[in-house]
């Protein structure tokens, strides 16, 4: 009777311990049920939102272009406004002069609303040749000349913000090897150089 007693004391000991462990286990399901939900709504959140992004980002960049051109167009006006103003009176102008010198302040107008926008012109005439800001439309024998100095420039170039966007359209001096080697060589004096002639 007693073995009974202890075999049922101990069935029933692995019983609750069981029923613990089941417990135990019920209640971990339950908090990663619980998990699993917050996570998956927070993931509906996110998709949301960044459906809603994908919808509002191409109008936020539109609006954004359209600001930027709307803006560049209102510091141009002037300038046209001037060329205007200066067109009108082309006929009145008694003196070429005062034309070209209407023309040259729109011409520097113009450059100061580049400039304002992070535009500048690539200094070209009498630099040395750079590819990265140059392109070579010719080459010319000047022997006067540095080998590689721009000569000439057809076309001004542009950077934008340090970057170029168009560079300068240039002819370059491109002495010949003979040409590059008179150059080098010291002159020596020649022979009829030292000649003198005979006296009376």
């Amino acid at each position: 009777m007693k073995q009974k007693g202890k075999e049922k004391t101990r069935e029933q000991k692995q019983a609750e311990a069981k029923k613990s462990e089941l417990e135990e286990l019920r209640e971990q399901i339950e908090g990663l049920q619980k998990e699993k939900d917050e996570l998956f709504a927070k993931l509906q959140r996110v998709s949301a939102d960044y459906a809603n992004f994908q919808k509002r980002a191409p109008k936020q960049v539109a609006d954004t272009i359209n600001y930027e051109k709307e803006r560049i167009i209102k510091t141009l006006l002037p300038a046209l406004d001037n060329f205007e103003h200066t067109l009108q009176n082309a006929d009145s102008a008694e003196d070429v002069d005062v034309l070209v010198k209407g023309i040259q302040i729109i011409y520097d107008q113009m450059l100061d609303i580049f400039k304002s926008h992070g535009v500048e012109q690539i200094k070209a005439l009498g630099e040395t040749f750079d590819p990265a800001v140059h392109e070579a439309m010719t080459q010319r024998a000047e022997p006067n000349q540095a080998e590689n100095i721009v000569l000439e420039e057809f076309q001004k170039g542009y950077k934008l913000n340090g970057r170029v966007i168009r560079p300068s359209k240039v002819i370059v001096n491109k002495l010949s090897s003979v040409e590059q080697e008179k150059e080098a060589e010291p002159q020596e004096p020649t022979v009829d150089e030292y000649e003198t002639t005979d006296t009376e």
